[in-house]
């Protein structure tokens, strides 16, 4: 058994799957902030606001 600095092919598979995991959900997440930022201000626009 070698022992080396490198990780493991799989564990570098599972942290390539979480990164893109992670991702995809910040994207999604900010999408939605986009979009309620978006409505608020169309929503003000018409006089529904505070």
């Amino acid at each position: 058994m070698a022992t080396t600095d490198e990780p493991r092919p799989g564990r570098r598979k599972w942290l390539r799957r979480l990164g893109w995991l992670a991702a995809i959900w910040l994207a999604s997440v900010l999408s939605l902030y986009l979009l309620s930022l978006v409505l608020r201000f169309l929503m003000n626009s018409v006089g529904l606001g505070r």
